[in-house]
């Protein structure tokens, strides 16, 4: 047996090998047993009783009984392993579990796989910035900060956009609202997008003691007034000039002393300062509509505000809110200068119970508001949505919950989200995104239908939401070869406009969702009666690539359909799926012309009773066009799904005349009718496919097969960009159109000549 035993005087690691009975000291190098609060794992292999593992900040093997050791796994600045498992049947396999994930070797450690592939990031808060598409930033525990975005130009969410953003591990994170290339974090650093560098700015470089500093210190910017950047300490601190210089703008606002709780029992002897700690402020709260208007919450149980930039600060602590009572977050109120929000925990008080605070006058009077949530759910974060006044959001050690009726009521909103810590969210636009502690950022897309719970209520057969507006945006832009499935990735946002609607009860006929144009035309049209799109029977990919094909509902309950912002797809002899592949979510194309960005109507049909909602569709605010240079785009792309059209319909029209001629020509014999419809015949192989094979080296001549791929081609051109199209793009536009209609005039000639030849000729037709 083996132990790792964390002491001032004797701490090592021991071996006893008469079942615990003696022991004897074997090694007293601190890597094996400091942090010993944190660090106490010691694993011994199941066939050798010599070879031990001690996991650490790095993970220790010995071969010789805890004598000495060699590093077997970890990282500068450590990797933090607190679990490790052996097979007892083969010791070269083994499960070493650390902060960041777990990992396998199955070759004694030689190699080991990687913990890429799982998304256990632990975060402390989240935030977002304001580019498009959005990134999500926070620290995350022993991995350093991260920045990702919420929308990957290659269809998915992996490694290539993910960055470190130089704040510390358990930090706040700032994005810079008038500089982009800059983010802040931590207690405090500046990162620059630019250069990748990171400044230290600080208002105390060097801790001297003045102030009073934990991990997490909060760090944000005015919603107000964005050149002002807010830090906390046990004072607070303001800069306006990206931390050249700091304002101290409060005094200490914690507590001066208060009595050791009774839940820190045998532990007070083993504190430094006995119990008796003096706080931090934890949470900070700028107004959303007055810049001078201040909340501030401390870590031990006080809140705070100011109405004038912090010359001066009023104690509005609730009643109920003892010492060691944290304020893990304040929330000022996005509508009404004197509501604020306060989720509180009180785990160093044995009180797992939910505490939000919720007060409408200024802190004068605070009222505890925890229906719903349940009892043993501590609440991290409360939010306010920006939009609808009442809508509020929650995130406990377990999951989120969502009010309608600011506060008064809770109830879950955890749908597929693990369970898992959820340490802090924000509103961004219309998505809700998630920082857990273990399971990395999540996001709920589009929540407006929240927004309007209210009216849907009130909907007794069907409701249609008002979606948000839509941004044209290419979902997927990548030129090459795509990642493996087995490679871990995120989903994108959905590709396209998110439209909501309710039924009250199954309908009693076909559901039908429409897309209309600002003159009331049909863009595209959806029905429950649809029939699921077929799959081609010959594409040579794995059918698991293919994006499944989505049907309108006409079921009880809520329903998401997402539209693409295409028109129908236009008729086409082979449709092919993109090198640009996502697994189970590649889309079939061609696909119709985009649309033009502008106004729009979603009408949803439900027993013969319309409901309709205004639809915006604006543009990809990186794409910079001139004036009319998409509507030229759809213009032409247009001009070619006609073409298409023309082209398919002669085609098919043309196939089924070489059946009738086929038909004709059993009964006809040698005579010269016989030899008509030969000539017949040889004339609409040339229309279909060109006829004979030519001459080595030449050209077949054109054909409407042909054709029908050369469009589909050049469609692909025309729509595969946000662009206008070019000179030379329009000119081969009209050569194909020209050369379709030459066909298209054979085809009328070769119908004549058909009807001509087989007047007063009986046969069955096919």
């Amino acid at each position: 047996m083996y132990a790792v035993l964390g002491a001032k005087r004797g701490g090592g690691l021991y071996r006893s090998d008469d079942g615990g009975e003696h022991w004897r000291f074997v090694n007293g190098d601190e890597r094996l047993w400091g942090r010993d609060g944190d660090f106490n794992e010691v694993k011994v292999d199941p066939t050798n009783p010599d070879v031990v593992y001690v996991a650490n900040v790095v993970t220790w093997k010995s071969s010789d009984g805890g004598q000495t050791f060699t590093a077997f796994r970890g990282a500068p600045g450590g990797d933090d392993y607190h679990r490790l498992w052996i097979d007892p049947a083969k010791p070269n396999v083994i499960l070493l579990a650390g902060d960041q994930g777990a990992i396998v070797t199955v070759n004694g450690g030689v190699t080991w796989s990687s913990w890429y592939n799982q998304p256990t990031a632990q975060f402390y808060h989240v935030v977002t910035d304001n580019r498009f598409p959005y990134w999500v930033y926070g620290g995350q525990q022993e991995s350093g900060s991260a920045g990702v975005a919420s929308r990957g130009n290659d269809g998915q969410l992996t490694v290539r956009e993910w960055h470190p953003v130089g704040a510390e591990e358990y930090g706040y994170v700032a994005p810079d609202p008038l500089h982009p290339n800059l983010i802040y974090g931590g207690k405090i650093s500046r990162f620059d997008w630019a250069t990748g560098q990171v400044q230290d700015v600080s208002p105390e470089p060097v801790r001297m003691g003045k102030y009073r500093w934990v991990r997490t210190m909060p760090v944000l910017f005015s919603p107000v007034d964005p050149r002002v950047l807010y830090l906390g300490a046990n004072v607070l601190f303001k800069t306006t000039n990206g931390g050249a210089s700091w304002q101290t703008i409060s005094p200490d606002l914690t507590r001066a002393m208060y009595d050791v709780p009774a839940s820190l029992g045998a532990f007070t002897t083993l504190d430094p300062e006995q119990g008796k700690h003096r706080g931090v402020i934890y949470t900070i709260a700028p107004s959303f509509r007055k810049v001078n208007l201040l909340w501030a919450g401390t870590d031990d149980g006080l809140i705070h505000v100011t109405h004038d930039g912090g010359r001066s600060w009023t104690d509005v602590t609730p009643s109920a809110l003892t010492p060691w009572s944290k304020v893990s977050l304040l929330e000022a109120s996005h509508f009404d200068t004197l509501a604020a929000y306060a989720a509180v925990n009180r785990f160093r008080l044995d009180d797992l119970r939910p505490h939000v605070y919720r007060t409408k006058d200024g802190g004068k009077s605070w009222r505890e508001l925890v229906a719903g949530i349940p009892a043993n759910e501590v609440v991290n974060a409360v939010r306010e949505d920006p939009l609808q006044r009442g809508l509020l959001f929650a995130g406990t050690e377990r999951s989120v919950y969502v009010s309608f009726d600011d506060g008064e009521r809770w109830q879950p909103l955890r749908l597929n989200l693990p369970a898992s810590a959820v340490r802090d969210l924000v509103v961004h636009g219309n998505d809700l995104v998630v920082g857990t502690h273990g399971r990395s950022f999540w996001i709920l897309d589009d929540v407006t239908p929240l927004r309007q719970i209210a009216a849907a209520a009130r909907a007794t057969d069907a409701y249609l939401y008002r979606p948000a507006p839509v941004v044209r945006v290419r979902w997927n832009e990548n030129t090459d070869t795509p990642p493996p499935p087995d490679e871990p990735a995120g989903q994108n946002p959905p590709d396209g406009a998110i439209l909501d609607y309710y039924l009250a009860h199954t309908a009693s006929g076909p559901v039908t969702l429409e897309v209309l144009d600002a003159r009331g035309n049909v863009v595209r049209r959806f029905s429950s009666a649809d029939q699921p799109e077929r799959p081609d029977s010959d594409v040579n990919i794995p059918p698991w690539w293919i994006r499944p094909p989505q049907l309108l509902s006409d079921a009880p309950g809520m329903h998401r359909f997402v539209w693409d912002l295409h028109y129908p797809p236009p008729p086409a002899l082979r449709h092919e799926y993109p090198i640009a592949a996502i697994y189970r979510n590649t889309p079939r194309e061609p696909r119709g012309p985009w649309v033009v960005p502008g106004r729009y109507t979603a009408r949803l049909t439900v027993a013969g009773q319309a409901y309709v909602q205004p639809l915006t569709v604006t543009m990809d605010p990186r794409v910079a066009l001139p004036p009319g240079a998409l509507a030229r785009q759809f213009a032409l792309a247009s001009r070619l799904v006609a073409a298409l059209l023309g082209d398919s319909a002669a085609l098919e029209q043309v196939r089924a005349l070489r059946k009738e001629l086929k038909a004709v020509r059993e009964r006809a014999g040698t005579g010269p009718l016989g030899a008509t419809l030969d000539s017949l015949d040889a004339r609409a192989a040339t229309l279909e496919t060109g006829g004979p094979a030519p001459a080595p080296g030449a050209r077949r001549e054109e054909n409407l097969t042909r054709l029908n791929g050369e469009l589909v081609q050049l469609y692909g051109v025309i729509q595969g960009v946000d662009a206008a199209p070019t000179t030379q793009a329009v000119a081969a536009v009209r050569e194909l159109e020209r050369a379709l209609a030459e066909r298209l005039v054979r085809w009328r000639e070769l119908q004549g000549s058909f009807r001509s030849a087989t007047r007063g000729v009986q046969y069955e037709r096919p």
